[in-house]
């Protein structure tokens, strides 16, 4: 038994299929497949059912699978341990950021980080909290920037700055004349916002149920915050956005005006979360002050 055997029967568990999981490890399909059935025969057991375009785990193969899980887990450590007693600070850093962050973070903290460590290159993935948060836990990431919190066990977070919401708005319509406005707005207008799966469009349902007692605002979803501007500009309706991605809207723009909520503000907490087990505590310090160094317009860091 090898660890690559185990790589194999834990991607045919998450794929369900022998060709996808053969692609996910980098291999020909007969290769991977030869391999499981090597195991199968060495275990004495049958570990997956195979039916027409659909492979399962049986029910003792599941509980092989899991182990596998743990055991590929604690050999990655040893990579981890090995490379952190070099320098902490020399090797790829693997960063994932969610969707509603990276466009406006990402551009201020590379250059940061690069003159902190310039032996230390990310490796950068964007997705949703939980995709982002199940690469970590697999060892896939080593470190995420997410809006906070994150409950997981195993899982250190730690927050960097707090951001304010903005309200967007066509520049005709007739909020533009408010200097701020209240949360309780946001039922009066078709509001635009995210698709299901992102955190910034539960935080603004939630912000909306608080604001009218559990009353649901009039919802149009789209793909992405710069779609999203598009239809607000085009007068499709307003919206919630963070305000480092609106903050530098020109205040001449011909399209579009950004008003503050009235106090108490709305806003996200967002922060680092790495492994608890993660031995390079230096780069996680380095990134920390790159953060704090990109001062991303409206955010307070905390320090």
């Amino acid at each position: 038994m090898t660890l690559t055997e185990l790589r194999y029967i834990v991607a045919l568990a998450h794929e369900s299929h022998f060709g996808r999981a053969a692609e996910k490890c980098h291999v020909a399909q007969p290769t991977l497949s030869v391999a499981v059935k090597k195991l199968e025969d060495s275990l004495g057991i049958a570990l997956f059912e195979r039916n027409s375009g659909d492979v399962r785990p049986t029910t003792i193969g599941a509980q092989v699978v899991a182990q596998a899980e743990r055991v590929l887990s604690e050999a990655a450590r040893v990579t981890e341990i090995a490379a952190a007693g070099r320098d902490p600070l020399a090797g790829p850093l693997r960063l994932g950021v969610i969707y509603t962050i990276g466009p406006w973070l990402l551009p201020a903290l590379v250059p940061r980080l690069k003159q902190r460590a310039p032996k230390m290159p990310l490796i950068i993935a964007e997705g949703y909290t939980d995709v982002l948060v199940e690469k970590l836990k697999n060892f896939e990431l080593d470190v995420l920037v997410l809006a906070l919190p994150v409950n997981e066990p195993g899982i250190v977070a730690q927050a960097v700055y707090d951001e304010p919401f903005r309200l967007l708005l066509p520049v005709a319509h007739p909020w533009v004349k408010q200097k701020a406005l209240s949360t309780t707005r946001l039922l009066e207008e078709p509001l635009l916002m995210l698709g299901p799966g992102n955190c910034f469009r539960d935080q603004v349902l939630d912000l909306c149920a608080r604001a009218s007692h559990g009353q649901s605002p009039q919802v149009l979803e789209s793909s992405s915050l710069e779609t999203i501007r598009h239809m607000v500009a085009s007068g499709v309706g307003v919206t919630v956005m963070p305000a480092s991605s609106v903050d530098t809207l020109a205040k001449n723009d011909p399209l579009l005006r950004v008003r503050p909520f009235t106090e108490p503000t709305p806003t996200r907490r967002v922060g680092l979360v790495w492994r608890a087990s993660f031995p390079r505590h230096q780069a996680i310090d380095v990134m920390r002050a790159a953060l704090l160094d990109c001062q991303l317009p409206g955010t307070k860091p905390i320090r």
